[in-house]
C-alpha cells in the first residue's frame, strides 16, 4: 500500500462562506480532510477517518476508484467542454442509454442537470410542461411532505418540509404547494427493523388535499422513498403503494427524489425497484458519478417525454437547461461509475450486507440517550433524546467525538445518520458501531 500524500500547507479559512455550516464555530475548530482512498479519509493532522456516510450520501463505490479517476483525466484531455444547446457529444447519449438500462419499467428518458437541487426543479418544470401539453394548464399545484429535503432551489425548498431551510426565504416560495404529514412517530414505529408496520394510512392525507384543492389542480406529488437528510425516515409498509394508487386514481404524477437512495443504497439500482413501486419521474445525483464530479438527472416515463416533445411545433420543445447539462467530464465519470458498480457487483453487495448492517445498528439499543434506531438497506439513523434546553447539542457532540476518534457520521439535530460506501466490510461495520457506542457512553 502506497504512503498517503504529504499533508499540504493549510490556507486561511476566512474567505470561504461554507454551506450548511456554523461558519464561526467551524473556523475556530476546523475539521479538514486532505485526501481519500477506499473507505477512508485522511484528516489534515494525518489521522485516518473511516467514512460512515459515503462522503455526503454519494461515494457509493468508495473513494478515488481508479477507473473513475482515469476516465475523468482522459475526458479532460480529450474534450474538456461541449455546449449542450443544439449541439451534443457522444458521452451524454451513452450515459442516458446506460441509465435507461438500469431504471425501472419505462422510466427511460433522461434530462441531465448538475445537482440534486437542479434535478428537482427540473422535474417540477417537466410536470408543468407535461400538463400544458395535455391541455390541462390548471394542474399547477404540487404536493410535498413535511420533513422532506428536495434541495435548495426555490422549487425544492417550497415543496420540501424542513422549516429552517425556508424561513429566511418565505416571501418568495412557490404559492401552490401543499404538504403530506411525515411518517415518523416514535410512539408507533420506534426501533423498527426495516420498514415499519404502522403508517401506511398516512398516505390517505393526499385524499384530503384532493378534496380541498381538486384533483384537476394538482400536477405532481414528490417524496423521497426514504427521507434521508431529515434523519432516515423509512417508509411504512404499504405507504408508497398507497401513494402510487392514489396518484393513478386522480391522474397525478408521482415523483421519487432518489438523490440519496439511487445507485445501490437499498440493494437495487433505485429504491423504486427495491420497494417495488414505480414512479413517473426519478430525480438522482450524488452516486451517478460516485460523487467525483457534480451531476444530476431526471428520468421520466417515455410517455411524458413523448407528450411534451412529439406534438410540439418545430424548434425547442422544452425551454429549460443548464450550461453544464451532460458535461463531458461528468458523463465520463458517470459511465465509469456505472462500470465499477457492475464490475464489483455493488448493488448485490449492499443487499447482502443489509442484514449484517441491521443487526449491528440495532446492537446500539439500550445505550445512553438512544430513543430510536432505524434502518433500510445500507442506511441507518440513531435518534437521541434532546438535551433539555439545547436541542441538537447532544447529536453534534457525538458527531465531533466520532470524528476525533476516527469515524465520519452525519448529524441532523439529534439524529445521527449513516450511509457507508457499499464496499464497507463487516469488520469496518463493527468498527463504526463500536466508535458510536463508545461515544454514546462518553456523552452519558
Amino acid at each position: 500500500m502506497s504512503a498517503p500524500p504529504p499533508i499540504p500547507t493549510l490556507p486561511s479559512l476566512e474567505a470561504h462562506w461554507m454551506p450548511f455550516t456554523a461558519n464561526r464555530a467551524f473556523k475556530r475548530a476546523p475539521r479538514l480532510l486532505v485526501s481519500a482512498k477506499g473507505m477512508h479519509y485522511t484528516a489534515a493532522d494525518g489521522r485516518q477517518i473511516l467514512d460512515g456516510t459515503a462522503g455526503l450520501w454519494c461515494v457509493n463505490a468508495g473513494h478515488a476508484r481508479e477507473p473513475i479517476v482515469h476516465a475523468i483525466a482522459n475526458a479532460t484531455a480529450r474534450l474538456d467542454y461541449a455546449p449542450g444547446f443544439q449541439i451534443g457529444h457522444p458521452g451524454s447519449f451513452e450515459l442516458a442509454g446506460r441509465l435507461a438500462e438500469i431504471l425501472p419499467a419505462d422510466v427511460d428518458h433522461v434530462f441531465f442537470t448538475n445537482s440534486g437541487s437542479e434535478a428537482v426543479d427540473t422535474a417540477l418544470k417537466i410536470a408543468l410542461a407535461y400538463f400544458q401539453a395535455r391541455g390541462e394548464p390548471k394542474r399547477a399545484r404540487f404536493v410535498g411532505r413535511q420533513r422532506a429535503y428536495h434541495g435548495v432551489g426555490f422549487g425544492g425548498i417550497s415543496i420540501g418540509g424542513l422549516e429552517n431551510n425556508k424561513k429566511a426565504f418565505a416571501a418568495q416560495l412557490l404559492p401552490l404547494v401543499d404538504h403530506l404529514p411525515h411518517t415518523h412517530d416514535l410512539g408507533q414505529n420506534a426501533f423498527s427493523h426495516g420498514q415499519p408496520m404502522w403508517g401506511a394510512e398516512l398516505a390517505d392525507a393526499l385524499e384530503t388535499i384532493i378534496a380541498q384543492r381538486g384533483a384537476d389542480t394538482i400536477a405532481a406529488v414528490i417524496v423521497e422513498p426514504v427521507a434521508g437528510s431529515t434523519g432516515v425516515l423509512v417508509p411504512p409498509k404499504g405507504y408508497l403503494e398507497r401513494l402510487r394508487a392514489l396518484c393513478d386514481k386522480h391522474g397525478i404524477l408521482l415523483i421519487f427524489d432518489e438523490v440519496i437512495t439511487g445507485f445501490g443504497r437499498l440493494g437495487a439500482p433505485f429504491a423504486a425497484q427495491a420497494l417495488s413501486v414505480v414512479p413517473d419521474m426519478i430525480t438522482c445525483a450524488k452516486g451517478i458519478t460516485n460523487g467525483a464530479v457534480p451531476m444530476g438527472a431526471v428520468a421520466v416515463r417515455r410517455g411524458i417525454y413523448e407528450t411534451v416533445v412529439d406534438p410540439a411545433p418545430a424548434g425547442i420543445e422544452l425551454f429549460h437547461g443548464y450550461t453544464y447539462s451532460g458535461h463531458p467530464i461528468a458523463t465520463a465519470a458517470g459511465l465509469a461509475a456505472l462500470d465499477v458498480y457492475r464490475a464489483d457487483g455493488l448493488f448485490d453487495r449492499a443487499r447482502e450486507l443489509a442484514p449484517i448492517w441491521e443487526r449491528a445498528v440495532h446492537g446500539l439499543r439500550g445505550l445512553p440517550h438512544v430513543i430510536d434506531l432505524r434502518n433500510l438497506g445500507l442506511m441507518a439513523a440513531i435518534e437521541l433524546e434532546p438535551r433539555a434546553g439545547a436541542p441538537g447539542a447532544r447529536g453534534f457532540e457525538l458527531f465531533v467525538d466520532c470524528f476525533q476518534r476516527g469515524a465520519l457520521v452525519r448529524v441532523t439535530g439529534d439524529v445521527v445518520a449513516m450511509s457507508p460506501p457499499l464496499i464497507i466490510s463487516q469488520e469496518q461495520i463493527e468498527q463504526l458501531m463500536e466508535t458510536l457506542a463508545q461515544g454514546l457512553k462518553r456523552l452519558a
